[in-house]
């Protein structure tokens, strides 16, 4: 009698532990807010309003990512911004940056959010600030920026070939795609960015590296026209595209230049690696084959701005 109340026992202990420990399907979901800029270019280019509305229906039926956004710019409700585990800049950027709007308080918010740990991530455009007006806070946030005159904005299809050993990078295969990627940008402790790199601020990972031909360093740049001599001197040098860092305090954070073109996010590894990322500086656990997403013609043709041809 005693032995079997024993094996009761066990067996109630057993049953108990498995109802403490979460399933994996029950555990709750990483909380990513994607903040899009107002319209602006032509058709089909900064399509930041239909970008993310793609991007949060790719991965609606997810346990593991609960993917919002806010629309036309800066959430109207600020109150969702202490709700997420990362927030996400997809934006026309430079002295119109919403972040740096409000004579700095909404930079003092995104602050206070990194210090508590929260995962930033800015995209294409998102990326470039005025060094004086938020030079520091986006190396401390992000690990470096574009800066006008310094960085240059080509338009042109690199080779993603080979990919550093990171989250971000599961599943994503190799890949070429026409963008307007930015590169040479103002990286935390003047690094080239191309090789993984830890400062006493942070771990920094290039993500997409590759290496732009001569015919691109040299020019056409979109604005302002080009070459650059500084651009040019470095010919034959791997530059990054997108980078990932882990600030001292935990908080994490990515940045990453493509995105200019709206069809692009129809390319399953382009998608991919951005998804990625977002979950990744939420804090989640990115999947061994990454984020699965299926983008359909059709729906790249929902919700695009109304803007005039020219």
């Amino acid at each position: 009698m005693i032995r079997k109340i024993g094996s009761l026992l066990s067996l109630f202990v057993t049953l108990l532990m498995f109802a403490l420990v979460p399933s994996v399907d029950a555990q709750e979901a990483k909380h990513v807010l994607v903040i899009a800029g107002k319209p602006s270019h032509p058709p089909r280019m900064h399509e930041f309003n239909a970008g993310v509305q793609l991007l949060a229906k790719s991965v609606q039926d997810r346990k593991d990512l609960k993917l919002d956004y806010a629309l036309n710019g800066w959430p109207k409700d600020e109150a969702i911004l202490d709700q997420v585990d990362a927030i996400v800049f997809y934006m026309d950027g430079g002295a119109g940056h919403e972040v740096v709007q409000e004579n700095g308080r909404r930079m003092k918010l995104v602050q206070k959010l990194a210090d508590k740990g929260v995962g930033l991530g800015f995209m294409h455009y998102a990326v470039e600030i005025v060094p004086d007006q938020a030079g520091k806070e986006f190396k401390r946030w992000i690990g470096g920026y574009y800066e006008h005159m310094f960085s240059c904005n080509p338009i042109w299809e690199p080779s993603f070939a080979q990919f550093a050993q990171h989250p971000i990078t599961r599943g994503v295969q190799p890949f070429s795609i026409k963008d307007e990627w930015y590169f040479n940008m103002r990286f935390v402790s003047d690094i080239p960015g191309n090789e993984t790199t830890k400062t006493d601020a942070l771990a920094f990972t290039p993500i997409l590296v590759a290496s732009p031909s001569d015919d691109v360093r040299d020019g056409p740049y979109v604005y302002p026209a080009g070459p650059y001599n500084h651009i040019e001197s470095n010919q034959g040098r791997a530059e990054a595209m997108m980078w990932a860092v882990e600030r001292a305090n935990g908080g994490r954070g990515f940045g990453f230049t493509g995105g200019h073109f709206h069809d692009n996010w129809g390319n399953d590894s382009f998608r991919k690696v951005v998804l990625n990322a977002m979950l990744w500086i939420a804090k989640g656990e990115v999947p061994a084959d990454g984020i699965e997403s299926v983008v359909t013609p059709e729906q790249l043709n929902q919700n695009l701005d109304p803007k005039p041809s020219r």
